[in-house]
């Protein structure tokens, strides 16, 4: 590979939520004792554990050395490397300048979209799982989540019940959603026809859509990123598309997200609302690491990227399926994430799922509880490290957790 996807990075003390704060997952009363010997290995919040792609480093660093940070302007190559991405990427024509707009985080685009959208009190319709930032979002902000949630079909792929969509929509009078795609924490690539058939349904009871898109570039195993404005024409005036290099380049640090909205009037009233806050405004060197990341060298990392994760999750999902009974995974089709049913085992071993969490935490494997995004009995998994590490836990999940 061109790309470096194998060093192991040691970034503590780097002011990395991922690593400094492990030892104390548990609560500053409550410190994780690792078994002696072993390390501690990420794989709970979602970033990445690998070198950033040189021409953001280079971006930043020459922008850097000019020796003035003061008041600037948005240059017009920023709109045209988001352009140019999309266009690449996503097969995207007819985005121009006037449709983009910079959003301090996605959760702030959606929290700007809602207090447009919506009244407070008011019922927005969400998938479940669900993100954990969705529903902080939602709940700070005086707003009413609507579950509906996702089924496994016959080949334990997550699905949307629409049946049970329409009948939420109509039961709480709702008029916006939140759409997750690809969904997070399912990890599920949604296909054309499913985009298309809730878009109807969006439709015919006039629910605009917030449809966050962070994902779209982490795609696996030969499937798509279909953007939700791009299956019909009223999808395209009904929806507000949130992006990030963020997610795809490991940039959360920096902030700088930016929302694709067609819809002229919805447009200018959720620019407005952004503004009122008066702190949703780009730093110069995000603006400069966008621009270094949606390059012809960041197409060629991100292919690189999407081979080494998707070899990362075809180890997991096999090592699961053939070494951990009662443990069940629906492989992901996007994202870095697993989602991992424990339910089965759990019960069989006479363990809770705060039990089966910390176990992995004393083998050096800090993983997350699916809790919080709405599953039970379920663990979320980073695999977006290198797959000597990935090895490296499954192979302490099997002798110290799974089957000790």
């Amino acid at each position: 590979m061109k790309y470096d996807f194998t060093s192991i990075i040691d970034r503590k003390g780097k002011d990395a939520i991922a690593v400094d704060v492990l030892p104390n997952l548990l609560g500053p009363n409550n410190p994780i004792q690792v078994r002696d010997g072993l390390d501690m290995i990420p794989m709970w919040i979602a970033d990445m554990n690998f070198p950033a792609l040189p021409t953001i480093t280079e971006a930043i660093i020459e922008r850097a050395k000019h020796p003035t940070y003061g008041y600037f302007k948005t240059r017009d190559e920023y709109f045209d490397s988001i352009i140019g991405w999309h266009e690449t990427r996503n097969h995207v024509t007819g985005l121009e300048k006037e449709h983009i707009g910079y959003e301090n985080g996605v959760l702030g685009g959606v929290a700007s979209a809602l207090h447009v959208l919506c009244s407070q009190g008011d019922h927005v319709l969400v998938h479940a799982p669900t993100y954990i930032g969705f529903t902080g979002t939602l709940n700070n902000n005086g707003y009413h989540i609507v579950h509906s949630n996702l089924k496994k079909d016959e080949e334990g792929i997550w699905r949307m019940d629409f049946e049970d969509m329409e009948e939420k929509i109509v039961k709480n009078k709702i008029h916006a959603a939140i759409f997750c795609s690809p969904h997070n924490p399912t990890g599920r690539v949604w296909e054309r026809w499913e985009i298309e058939k809730a878009m109807e349904l969006y439709a015919k009871y006039d629910v605009t859509v917030i449809s966050d898109e962070i994902w779209s570039d982490i795609i696996l195993d030969g499937h798509q990123h279909i953007p939700t404005q791009s299956v019909s024409e009223d999808a395209k005036n009904r929806t507000v598309a949130l992006y990030a290099p963020s997610k795809t380049f490991n940039l959360a640090g920096l902030i700088g997200s930016y929302h694709i909205i067609y819809n002229r009037t919805l447009r200018e009233r959720i620019i407005k609302e952004s503004s009122l806050c008066h702190y949703n405004s780009m730093n110069v060197l995000s603006m400069y690491a966008l621009i270094g990341a949606y390059k012809p060298e960041g197409c060629e990392w991100v292919d690189e990227l999407r081979q080494v994760i998707g070899e990362n999750v075809a180890y997991a999902c096999d090592y699961i399926d053939e070494h951990f009974e009662g443990v069940h995974v629906s492989r992901p089709q996007g994202t870095y994430m697993l989602f991992i049913d424990c339910e089965e085992w759990c019960k069989a071993h006479g363990k809770t799922a705060e039990e089966l969490l910390k176990m992995g935490y004393e083998a050096g494997v800090f993983w997350q509880s699916g809790k919080a995004f709405h599953g039970e009995w379920y663990i979320r998994m980073n695999l977006a490290l290198p797959n000597s590490r990935v090895r490296e836990a499954f192979d302490r999940l099997d002798k110290y957790v799974f089957n000790a």
